[in-house]
């Protein structure tokens, strides 16, 4: 049985979350409603700080809903300044995807169509708007990637088929800086496919600060295996995407560092061959022109190396490593200070902290410390000597906002409610615009002085969202912990509004379950959330664990799944589910589980190993053998299936399929570049060759979101047909009898 412990936090979780959202309204979401837009919240898109850091600019839409306007708002008074450029000036527009300055100011580079390639990447036509002219000037007649002003503001860096160009604003010349960019071999300024989504990194090149040179990447994918998908289209005959994608345990790209010297129009290769690395995750340059970090890691990942290089001579010198049993993270905290000293965050001390190094690699502090995480590192602010972060501190399923000096000392809390707390701070660090959330507050905008928190304005509050939900029968989430396996795992429970301790209900299991993920946290609801709030409606109810291998608990916690995905996560939820079945009003006999990609992977896998416990199960986009999946994730977590065959497979899906009871659905879009569908077709042969009864569902030419027209439409109503049919309908007849 749960402890008492927990049923105290479960109590304490009610008296607070439970009554804010209770409405005595009956009327009931629907799904029509949900993939139409009419919940999603209001926003503050694209903030953007102005140099002198008085004032801020955002995009602003106009009601097509499509962002029309680049407007300039003033920090000290809140007044709207005025718009910089209007779609309506310009017939070449129809909307702004995104926006960047020049350093200074006088020019615009405009994002006006893009196409997404992957996760992150895309294709865009681009435009320069010259402010004190008024005039847009089209950047290039081909579609283009991920452009950037020199520091000088008078050129362009973009990369186009694979290679490195730049535009000369002053001459009008494009200047070309690689000549071996080709498809599916050599790409030059761009990482290739695994680096862009599970490095978080597309743009590989960056001007130096004083725009004499360009420091870059070249991965030479030609070792790599290519995998291929059908595109089905609407033609007589389908055609083929083929894209290099490395799979555990194949060859990965080769990665070489460049230096381009503007002046000289000269490429140089960075001498490399003192370290041993596999990746190269990360370049920035320092507050010194002439000198640029890298970032090295090994393919293991449990090694990462800071290298500085110098543009003169082209010395690559070591000036920190750090190591861990497991794996070290690749993070975006690298901060160079003016004395080119520098933050960096580590797990060394068993919590994700900020230390400061000097700028031979000397630590000189570890400046923030406690059972806690830093989540978010904002930057620094040289004035006053103070860093402003994001933290756990106040529990992991919260996120606060805090300053302390560089010197460890004077902390201060600078948000106030609990929920999910962030920011965007103006240039000079004078001000910051917080956006809060929490499960019962949808995102609400402030605005404040940076130096003690202060709310100076209410920006965006989401009222009539709020507003609108009143008359809906929306029921809250009730967090709390439970022990499990010994441990106290975060959890939320979501009950039907009219709930009767004396009936039984069905419960819905919702996981990821993820190395250092969390579903479990206090913010504002997004589809997902509001598809569980249908589901409680017709009487299920939902319950979200955040198992062992999650993040924001500490290291140790996070870590401990190496080498076993699959195998302590499973172990949780399936703990999690007889612990439930134990409650009175639990249906015993009908509770399901159900998640998206690694959720995928973790549902197939508690209903197969979970025989007699789960009753039914969802599985979309899901891994279902490691060996399926890319390099640097799956490596990081599980080591080469060479070194560890039992690791990859006693914990795959596939080798529990004899075992499966109860009612199972897979669901998988057919051009996943991600998740390959692949992984849904061996599974689909492994359950019919054990004879077990299934359903699933392709859908055509999506990818691993599945989305676009009314395909959300319909998988969410697939989803809730078959939950009805399998938890539902069944409890009822259980209840009657």
């Amino acid at each position: 049985m749960p402890t008492t412990s927990f049923w105290m936090r479960l109590f304490l979780g009610i008296f607070i979350f439970g009554t804010s959202l209770i409405s005595a309204q009956n009327k009931e979401l629907t799904l029509e409603e949900l993939m139409s837009g009419t919940f999603y919240p209001d926003g503050m898109q694209e903030i953007r700080s102005m140099a002198d850091g008085g004032y801020f600019t955002l995009l602003e839409s106009d009601a097509s809903g499509y962002n029309t306007a680049l407007t300039q708002y003033d920090y000290a008074t809140g007044n709207k300044i005025g718009a910089l450029m209007h779609c309506s000036d310009f017939p070449e527009l129809t909307s702004i995807s995104g926006y960047e300055f020049s350093h200074d100011e006088a020019h615009i580079l405009i994002a006006a169509e893009l196409k997404p390639v992957y996760r992150h990447s895309a294709l865009g036509r681009y435009y320069i708007f010259n402010r004190s002219l008024g005039t847009l000037t089209l950047l290039s007649a081909q579609w283009v990637q991920e452009p950037t002003f020199s520091p000088d503001g008078t050129k362009v860096a973009f990369v186009k088929d694979n290679d490195i160009y730049y535009q000369d604003l002053q001459s009008n010349q494009t200047v070309r800086v690689t000549h071996d960019g080709q498809k599916n071999k050599i790409i030059n300024g761009l990482t290739d496919w695994v680096y862009e989504e599970e490095f978080a990194f597309v743009r590989a090149f960056e001007w130096s600060l004083d725009g004499k040179y360009i420091a870059y990447l070249k991965f030479d994918e030609t070792a790599v295996m290519e995998f291929s998908m059908d595109v089905y289209g609407d033609e007589l005959y389908p055609t083929q995407e083929v894209f290099k994608y490395p799979k555990a345990g194949t060859p990965n790209a080769i990665v070489d560092l460049y230096l381009y010297d503007v002046t000289a129009s000269a490429n140089s290769q960075i001498d490399l061959s003192a370290f041993e690395y596999a990746y190269i995750p990360r370049l920035k340059w320092t507050k010194d022109p002439e000198v640029w970090s890298i970032q090295l890691s090994n393919r293991a990942q449990n090694k990462l190396d800071l290298i500085f290089v110098n543009a003169q001579n082209k010395a690559a010198n070591l000036v920190h490593t750090e190591d861990d049993l497991a794996y070290v993270s690749v993070r975006d905290d690298l901060t160079f200070l003016k004395d080119n000293s520098f933050i960096w965050s580590s797990e060394m001390d068993g919590w994700r902290h900020l230390f400061h190094y000097t700028r031979d690699g000397e630590l000189i502090r570890q400046i923030t410390k406690g059972p806690w995480e830093v989540t978010a590192f904002y930057g620094f602010d040289p004035l006053t000597g103070r860093l402003y972060f994001q933290s756990t501190e106040r529990g992991s399923i919260y996120r606060d906002l805090y300053s302390v000096s560089v010197s460890g000392k004077n902390k201060v809390r600078l948000s106030q409610d609990f929920g999910t707390n962030s920011a965007a701070f103006s240039k000079t660090h004078q001000y910051f615009i917080q956006t809060h959330s929490s499960s019962a507050q949808p995102n609400l905008y402030t605005l404040h002085r940076a130096l003690d928190g202060e709310v100076l304005r209410t920006l965006v509050t989401n009222q009539d969202l709020k507003n609108r939900l009143k008359a809906y029968d929306i029921a809250p989430k009730e967090f709390s912990v439970i022990e499990i396996n010994q441990e106290l795992l975060n959890m939320y429970m979501i009950k039907p509004t009219d709930f009767d301790p004396s009936q039984t209900y069905p419960v819905m299991l919702f996981q990821y379950s993820g190395p250092g993920s969390q579903s479990v946290a206090d913010n504002w609801m997004g589809q997902r959330d509001y598809w569980h709030q249908i589901l409680v409606q017709k009487g299920v109810i939902v319950v979200c664990v955040d198992g062992r291998g999650t993040g924001y608990k500490g290291r140790d916690f996070k870590k401990m799944t190496q080498y076993q995905l699959g195998k302590y996560e499973v172990q949780d939820q399936i703990s999690v589910a007889l612990e439930l079945s134990k409650l009175p009003y639990i249906a015993a006999d009908r509770i399901g589980i159900w998640g998206w990609s690694y959720g995928g992977f973790m549902s197939a896998n508690a209903l197969f190993q979970g025989a007699g416990i789960f009753s039914m199960a969802i599985s979309v986009a899901p891994v279902t053998s490691w060996r399926y999946y890319d390099t640097i994730y799956t490596e990081r977590y599980m080591g080469l299936p060479q070194d560890n065959p039992s690791g990859y497979d006693d914990n795959s899906p596939l080798s529990h399929v004899d075992q499966m009871e109860g009612d199972f659905l897979l669901i998988h879009g057919s051009a996943d570049d991600n998740v390959h569908v692949q992984n849904t077709m061996r599974l689909t042969e492994a359950l019919i060759e054990s004879g077990k009864d299934f359903q699933w569902r392709i859908y055509p030419d999506k990818n691993h979101g599945i989305r676009g027209g009314k395909t959300s439409l319909n998988l969410y109503r697939a989803m809730t047909d078959f939950v009805s049919a399998t938890l539902l309908n069944a409890n009822k007849q259980s209840n009657n009898q």
